[in-house]
């Protein structure tokens, strides 16, 4: 079974104190929903280590901007520090991008994440999870072949300089600031 991640994070225990605001967005480049969480407290911080350098993606001050493109087989997060600079944009690949009852969008994940970082490195993650969940029955082919697709199209894009939510996030965070 797929994990189903919600925009609001609302089970997300380290956050011990936090603002949400959400939008949903029509636009010629970009139509989805996009979510902000402001993060106020942690319970502590949430690091990563890429190639052996350690970063900080959550801490007091931080937010998490979301995207959710409409139909889609992605989501982006990117990831701001307390000073509004950009740590991160990690991108999901999901099965399926939708809403709940409560019109919170959620993603339900494939396993295989791209992660760009400043610097335009890009990261591969989590393709044993993919590959453990198609051995194991968890997906079956056609999710899993659409996975990979899907990755390749969307690094293929980074690369070409030509995937849109990268530069859109900055833009996202503002409208969905002036709500909180």
């Amino acid at each position: 079974m797929l994990k189903r991640k919600f925009g609001n994070r609302a089970d997300w225990k380290r956050v011990l104190n936090r603002e949400y605001a959400q939008a949903f967005v029509e636009s010629s480049n970009f139509t989805g929903y996009i979510t902000l969480l402001k993060i106020h407290k942690v319970e502590n911080p949430l690091y990563v280590e890429y190639h052996g350098e350690k970063i900080c993606i959550a801490d007091d001050g931080y937010q998490w901007l979301q995207q959710f493109p409409y139909n889609c087989n992605h989501s982006v997060t990117t990831m701001f520090d307390s000073q509004g600079r950009i740590i991160q944009w990690y991108i999901d690949i999901s099965a399926q991008n939708g809403v709940d009852d409560n019109q919170i969008p959620w993603m339900d994940d494939l396993y295989l994440d791209l992660i760009v970082l400043p610097t335009g490195e890009l990261v591969e993650k989590d393709s044993g999870e993919l590959e453990d969940a198609f051995r194991s029955g968890v997906i079956n082919k056609e999710l899993f072949d659409m996975a990979w697709e899907e990755f390749r199209r969307v690094r293929g894009q980074i690369e070409r300089v030509q995937f849109p939510l990268l530069k859109l996030s900055v833009d996202h965070r503002q409208i969905l600031l002036q709500r909180l």
